[in-house]
């Protein structure tokens, strides 16, 4: 039953990407290597490093499967998937402040969706190749936590589509006060 449950996800996945996503090859590596854009970098980063056994105390059993086993939550299962309050998004690892709410849109795929980072430089962007596709992981630069993937298939200005698990991410509301 579980085979059944992990292929209609792969499934959902494929379909949700498929037809999407625009040819990324001359900005990817063609290996399993880490790229990270500097570009818009404004924050030196201060890297969070543990254990497993110290990464497994501090991370619930479904953080701990998604942020350091790349895992996926299911589609349309995320806390944060409907967010409409105003705030920050952070790194449910470490912290690391990563999305805003200003950033956010509803993409219809499942999972919340940014178009674009605080800071570029605060996410590490990895080619993954497995379950058959070519995809760019994204991770936090400052844990190296699984967050998702990002496709070139969202809203401008950036056109870029940071798909990203609810679990992987906390988020801190900001009062809005009109001046």
């Amino acid at each position: 039953m579980r085979n059944i449950g992990l292929l209609v996800l792969s499934l959902f996945v494929c379909n949700c990407t498929s037809g999407q996503q625009k040819n990324t090859t001359s900005q990817q590596p063609s290996t399993n290597t880490t790229m990270i854009d500097k570009s818009n970098t404004t924050t030196p980063i201060e890297r969070v490093e543990k254990t497993d056994a110290e990464w497994r105390k501090s991370l619930t059993p479904e953080q701990y499967e998604i942020l350091r086993q790349k895992g996926t939550e299911r589609p349309y299962t995320g806390k944060l998937l409907n967010n409409k309050a105003e705030g920050v998004y952070s790194c449910a690892a470490c912290g690391f402040e990563l999305f805003t709410s200003q950033q956010k849109f509803d993409s219809h795929c499942g999972w919340p969706s940014f178009y674009d980072a605080v800071d570029k430089g605060r996410i590490k962007y990895v080619t993954d190749v497995t379950h058959g596709m070519k995809r760019t992981e994204i991770m936090c630069a400052r844990c190296d936590g699984h967050l998702g993937h990002v496709f070139d298939d969202g809203p401008l200005p950036t056109g870029q589509r940071y798909c990203v698990n609810s679990v992987s991410i906390d988020f801190k509301k900001v009062e809005v006060t009109n001046k």
